[in-house]
Order: C-alpha cells, then structure tokens, then sequence
C-alpha cells in the first residue's frame, strides 16, 4: 500500500499527471471519476503565483471531489519557490509537487525544470527548504538525468528522500530526448530497489496500455503509475487500466453515449471555469482521442477544432450523435 505522508493512494495507484493546459479542474473531476487515485494541477510558475499573475493563480483552484490532490510548482529561485509554497498553502491541496522534469526550453532556459537537473546540489537544497516550509507533504516529479551521460537518478532519488521528500516520479527518459524514443523504466526499477529507498517510486512515460501498467507494476517493480498522454481526451484509461488488473481482461471501450456526454461536460465545464474563449480552445486537444476510430470524421473534428464559438462545438457534437449513434468502438 502506498502513501504520501500519510495520504494512502492506495495499492500501484494511477496518478494523473500535471500537464499544461491539459490538467485542469474540468479534465481532473473527470479523470477522478473514472478511477484516477491522485491527481495533479498543471504546473504553476513560482514566479507568476508571487506576481499575482491571473494565468497562475487561476491555476490554484480545487474541489473536494478530486481529493487526494497535489499542486505542482516549478522555479529556481529559492525565496520565489518559498513564497509560492506559501501562496500555494492557502489554496488547500494535499501535496505539494515540485517539477523537477519538464523539458521546455522555456521553462529550462531559466533553470526550472529539467533545467535544475545540471546543478543536483541545488535541486537537493531547494526541496529540502520547502519541505522544511509546510507541513504538508512534499513531492518530486523528474527524469533520468540531463542527457545519457549523466544519469545519476539513484543517487539523485536518495538525496531527494534524505531532506525530505515524500515520493518521487521519474519519467523514464533524459531532457535531451524530449518525448522521443521510447521511455527506460530500467533505471526507475534502480530506484525502488535501492534497499535505502522507502518512499514510493512511481513510473512515468509511456504508460499507454493496461498490459504496459501491468509491466511497471509487476516486472519493473514500481509503487504506481503517472499516466500522462494516454489520458487525454481518453480518461476512461485509468478505469480500464483498473479492470485489467483485477480480471486480466480489457474492458469494453467507451459507447459514442459515453464519449459525447464526457465531451459536453468537458467542454461545459471548462467554459464554467475559465471562460467562453479559453474554455473552447483549450479543450480542442481532446477531440481527437475522444472521437479516435471513427471513420470519415475530418469534417466533424475540423468543426470542432477550429470553431471559437461554443454553440458550433456543441452542434458538432449533436451532428455525430445523430450520424454515428449506432457506431461500436472496438
């Protein structure tokens, strides 16, 4: 059984992970619904939170119903990250992330990120004093390392443990590689079975079936799994990931009922929460998956995807369910 401090996710729990523009509270409440045990915000700028900037305290907002849940901040600076955990307290999560892994070169160029990942002392030493900071939990999300030639994630996931952290998720690949390639669990597996290591190691990185879940947990040897990509507009995943591990069967996939009426709420929610015009273009990215299989679709997911007026999306979406209401995802 895994736990965070003393949050129990639960036996190989699923987490969602916190992706930008993709993570938030709309595709959350329906990732939790469908079995996510812990999930993410996306990644919030230290930097913004202590400017007050609208884009990254938006970002703060969350609900009962999606509990257990962790905001994941991201920066160099000591003071700013320390000012952020303060701002971030007041919001109410259970976790505290600290993203120690995304590749961009935005985020990197200033030394967040994968960025922190040449300078490992400054990593250890920004998480050991926002540890000593809250009270709440702290966590860690990274990669392997830099590039191949410095991978140095077992000692690197025992520091992190030694000042405090409560968990740690690795994506199984370096900075230099981006999302391409295939992700090496291997090294993650190095971690778990590092006999100092006692706080949960979770897998991350092309997690893309219920058989690739089965392989971290039973082959590789991992707490749990951060599903990332295979979530978006698909967050029936984490459900049929559930079934897989209690009957060794797939479950049946989602009816054009099921997809239309997680879409509509999606997009509903998302224009409740952030507005008419954020809230149609950001949920465009999910169409795709939702509606993926369909044959002679392009008509319907260029509506859907170009359109900035929420009644043209929702109209797509009743042409569908009057075209293929009786079509069968296999």
């Amino acid at each position: 059984m895994a736990k965070i401090g003393n949050i129990d996710v639960g036996d190989f729990p699923l987490l969602l992970a916190p992706m930008e523009d993709v993570s938030d509270p709309p595709f959350r409440a329906l990732c939790k619904e469908q079995g996510a045990d812990v999930v993410y915000t996306e990644f919030i700028s230290s930097e913004g939170l202590i400017r007050d900037a609208a884009k990254s305290t938006m970002k703060l907002d969350i609900y009962e119903k999606e509990r257990p849940v962790g905001i994941q901040i991201f920066g160099a600076n000591l003071d700013s990250m320390l000012q952020s955990v303060e701002i971030v307290e007041k919001s109410g999560p259970d976790i505290i992330d600290i993203n120690f892994g995304c590749p961009v070169k935005k985020v990197v160029s200033k030394g967040a990120g994968a960025g922190i990942l040449k300078d490992i002392d400054l990593m250890v030493s920004l998480t050991e004093a926002m540890v000593k900071h809250t009270k709440l939990p702290v966590t860690v999300k990274t990669r392997l390392g830099w590039d191949n030639d410095s991978i140095k994630i077992v000692e690197v996931a025992e520091r992190l443990q030694d000042v405090g952290c409560q968990a740690i998720s690795i994506h199984g690949r370096t900075r230099v590689q981006m999302y391409k390639g295939e992700a090496n669990w291997a090294p993650i597996a190095e971690v778990k079975n590092n006999q100092r290591m006692h706080i949960p190691v979770f897998g991350n990185g092309d997690v893309d079936s219920p058989e690739r879940a089965v392989e971290m947990r039973d082959k590789y040897g991992l707490d749990g799994a951060m599903i990332g990509r295979a979530s978006i507009g698909y967050p029936w995943f984490f459900r049929e990931v559930k079934h897989y591990f209690e009957t060794g069967e797939h479950l049946a996939p989602p009816t054009m009922k099921e997809r239309l009426d997680a879409a509509r709420r999606h997009l509903q929610m998302a224009i409740d929460w952030k507005g008419e015009k954020l809230g149609v273009f950001e949920t465009r990215r999910h169409y795709t998956n939702y509606f993926k299989g369909i044959p002679h679709f392009k008509e319907y997911r260029m509506k859907m995807v170009t359109s900035d007026d929420s009644k043209d999306v929702f109209e797509a979406f009743d042409e569908v369910e009057r075209e293929f209401s009786d079509y069968e995802f296999v």
